[in-house]
């Protein structure tokens, strides 16, 4: 990992070239959309407060999560191949971005009365889902593209770690200058919040939507300049489609030619479905479950965005160190063991077997959050969940970019989304028939933990991507 701390320290890491900063910089903008609007601030706000309760909430959040994928898995492969036949990316990029961009700004209108209706801002969940999902194909597709052989791992690592660093640095203000002020007086906290905002409305929660919707723009800017685009083929949009058609069709066809990097899409398919809803109702779980507000929810994020980020810079480390395969196998069984451990706890037990009497027991401080031992232990556990799945993303990318042929990136980067959206519907299905069924968001998570397990197995099928000298 020292490699990676100290090319950082010099400025420029490794060498990266202004292409391969301008697409760390993307990614770095692009994912706080996933953290404040999917994870950490509005879907609670979502759950909790426009539809009234936790359990009906984390089920019509998976509701919403089943539609987009399925809708993604029919899409997504169809516009990884065609695109590699079209040639460039970043026009459809700049559609994604111009569509992505208005409805993230609506979401400020989502207030708990007079505001949106419920089903409203359901639909706009789902189109979103959809175009981000759309833009982390054509993203993917030009992570070799964009910097020089062999640097792969270090920009899909920087790029999750900047993400998690720009959402910290968002939470930040939004706990700064409009969550605290009022609430305590503090050197450095305004006396109120900023702009006049008042917090009836819960302004904070719905302004996590204008604030993704800014900083992707401005993040994208520098990535249209100068990040390598894919020279166009000459093919129409049309043509385009017909031959993405038959190079997906031959693709299939010839997945057995491929066969480590088949079967590690489809380990991929059952591990990520698992980390999709484990991040989708992460915030939902830690909402409904420890009873956290705003206040709470924003330090929790905050926190683990900030661990997010070593998880970024431990993925190229072990990548080195122990090859993506064996890395992604490491990371994937630490956030299963860590998760299990989580089902465990409650605002009034510890690890399924210590009770804790609230009115028996001094707070472990005299701060305004977590002032309870089950909270502090919920929090670490979660900074551990925070570490693994964000280096088990990028090493997912890394393993994938070793795996597949060099001139069907793009197309295994389109079925790269397939494994993770094709039955990411199941997943938050089967979340929301079991929360559902049982009424509990702890016995709503259990499909999560058969997900981890069955992709983590999957795995030990997938020879190559080891160890690089």
């Amino acid at each position: 990992m020292s490699d990676v701390t100290g090319a950082l320290a010099r400025g420029k890491p490794a060498g990266l070239s202004k292409s391969a900063l301008s697409w760390i910089l993307h990614q770095g903008a692009r994912d706080p959309y996933v953290i404040l609007i999917t994870i950490y601030i509005f879907a609670p706000y979502f759950s909790r407060v426009l539809i009234g309760d936790p359990v009906k909430g984390q089920a019509a959040m998976a509701e919403i999560a089943t539609i987009y994928g399925l809708i993604t898995a029919f899409t997504a492969p169809l516009l990884g191949a065609s695109i590699e036949r079209y040639g460039p990316r970043k026009p459809f990029l700049l559609a994604v971005l111009v569509l992505m961009t208005p409805l993230l700004l609506a979401l400020w209108f989502a207030t708990p009365t007079g505001g949106l209706s419920v089903g409203v801002v359901g639909l706009i969940l789902i189109v979103l889902g959809v175009a981000n999902n759309w833009g982390d194909v054509l993203n993917n597709s030009l992570l070799a593209r964009a910097c020089e052989r062999g640097q792969e791992p270090l920009l899909s690592g920087l790029g999750f770690a900047l993400a998690n660093f720009v959402s910290v640095v968002l939470l930040l203000f939004m706990l700064w200058g409009f969550v605290l002020p009022g609430e305590v007086s503090w050197p450095g906290i305004p006396a109120a919040p900023l702009f006049g905002m008042p917090t009836d409305a819960h302004e904070p929660s719905r302004l996590s939507a204008p604030l993704a919707a800014l900083v992707m723009v401005l993040g994208a800017i520098p990535f249209f300049l100068w990040t390598h685009d894919a020279p166009r083929t000459g093919l129409s949009m049309a043509a385009s489609l017909r031959h993405g058609v038959r190079l997906l069709v031959d693709t299939f066809s010839n997945l057995k030619g491929h066969r480590d990097a088949a079967t590690f899409l489809a380990a991929r398919m059952l591990y990520c479905d698992g980390m999709t809803a484990l991040l989708v109702f992460g915030g939902l779980f830690a909402a409904g479950l420890m009873g956290w507000g705003a206040l709470e929810m924003l330090a929790y994020g905050i926190s683990l965005s900030i661990f997010g980020v070593l998880g970024g810079f431990l993925a190229p480390w072990l990548d080195k160190t122990l090859g993506p395969r064996r890395a992604l196998q490491l990371e994937i069984t630490a956030c299963l063991i860590v998760l299990i451990a989580t089902l465990g706890m409650g605002k009034d037990r510890i690890l399924y077997f210590w009770p804790y009497d609230l009115a028996a027991q001094a707070p472990v401080w005299d701060g305004p959050l977590f002032r309870t031992l089950p909270e502090v232990i919920y929090l670490g556990l979660g900074l551990l969940i925070a570490v693994f799945v964000t280096a088990q993303y990028a090493s997912s990318r890394t393993l994938l970019v070793r795996l597949a042929p060099p001139d069907r990136i793009a197309a295994f980067f389109g079925l790269f989304a397939l494994s993770g959206t094709a039955t990411v519907w199941l997943g938050s299905l089967l979340v929301a028939l079991a929360t559902k069924i049982f009424q509990s968001q702890v016995a709503g998570f259990l499909p999560i933990v058969g997900l981890l397990l069955a992709g983590v197995l999957g795995l030990f099928l997938v020879k190559g991507g080891g160890r690089e000298d």
